[in-house]
């Protein structure tokens, strides 16, 4: 199981990498002086296809690795997080009318609660190798914090400011640039573990990693 995952790293490393891109586009969507550049997400068609790109590419490799570590009992919540982070990229390239925040919170629930989960089971896998358990466990728990607030937004329990809409971006941003450190600190230490040459066989401690 371990050799069959560890060679899912790069794509790992890959949806990293462009979810940490769209993180940062979130964050310049943010004008200096505080406002939103909402017609971007109205007008602007260019910044929205771009983002759907990069969100369909990250989803599409994140599918990808639960395929191919389909062995592994979690992988189904890679496969999970990764169709619905290929549905957000959708509704970006090709949604035409109004977008409810509603509906991007409601994608945001499912990656988050997927990933987290999965970090969290796989955390408790690790327990003779307690910086990888913490690291795993942590970054569980905080995915999990940022779907419930997320489903918050979807019932409105917290609303954004009407005259403040760059919260929502702000958010957005979080998240996925939180996202992309998790993505890419698993898939470097795929290759750290594929790297050293067997010192964690699948009957050793490491086995059931992620």
């Amino acid at each position: 199981m371990m050799q069959t995952l560890s060679k899912t790293w790069w794509l790992l490393v890959v949806c990293g990498v462009l979810e940490a891109t769209y993180s940062v586009m979130n964050f310049f969507m943010v004008r200096p002086d505080g406002s939103l550049a909402l017609r971007t997400f109205v007008n602007g068609r260019g910044a929205i296809v771009n983002m759907g790109m990069l969100a369909l590419a990250a989803g599409a490799c994140t599918v990808a690795a639960g395929i191919w570590s389909s062995r592994n009992g979690q992988s189904w919540l890679l496969v999970l997080n990764g169709l619905a982070f290929s549905a957000l990229g959708l509704i970006f390239m090709f949604w035409r009318g109004p977008l409810a925040f509603r509906t991007i919170a409601l994608l945001i629930v499912v990656m988050a609660m997927s990933i987290g989960i999965y970090e969290w089971a796989t955390a408790r896998m690790l327990r003779s190798h307690p910086a990888d358990e913490w690291l795993l466990g942590a970054a569980g728990v905080v995915s999990l914090g940022f779907a419930l607030v997320f489903l918050a937004f979807v019932f409105r329990w917290i609303k954004p400011e009407p005259a403040s809409p760059s919260q929502t971006l702000i958010w957005m941003g979080s998240y996925f640039g939180f996202s992309a450190i998790c993505m890419l600190w698993l898939g470097l230490r795929l290759y750290s573990l594929r790297a050293s040459g067997g010192r964690h066989s699948e009957g050793g401690a490491m086995h059931g990693f992620a």
